[in-house]
């Protein structure tokens, strides 16, 4: 994954992000709990704030690898509309 990954732009840094979509749809969230990027804390509280429905992974940072069949269960939840 590394060798295919560049650098972030100026612009995703820097453009406005307009309205969050989060404040007026469903919202879903998965939680790796071994990640050590993004502190489970902090994706915890982010889901909270969309007051997203929330799965936890015991997964670290790339949990799309590492736990696809989660974050498909996820992804059909959300295309539903409906949560565990």
């Amino acid at each position: 994954m590394a060798v295919s990954q560049r650098p972030v732009t100026n612009a995703a840094l820097h453009d406005g992000a307009g309205e969050p979509a989060w404040k007026t749809i469903p919202s879903w969230a998965l939680v790796a709990t071994q990640d050590r990027n993004i502190p489970p804390q902090a994706q915890r509280f982010m889901a909270e704030r969309a007051h997203a429905h929330t799965v936890e992974v015991r997964s670290s940072h790339a949990v799309s690898v590492s736990h696809p069949g989660d974050v498909a269960e996820v992804i059909e939840q959300a295309s539903m509309g409906t949560a565990d």
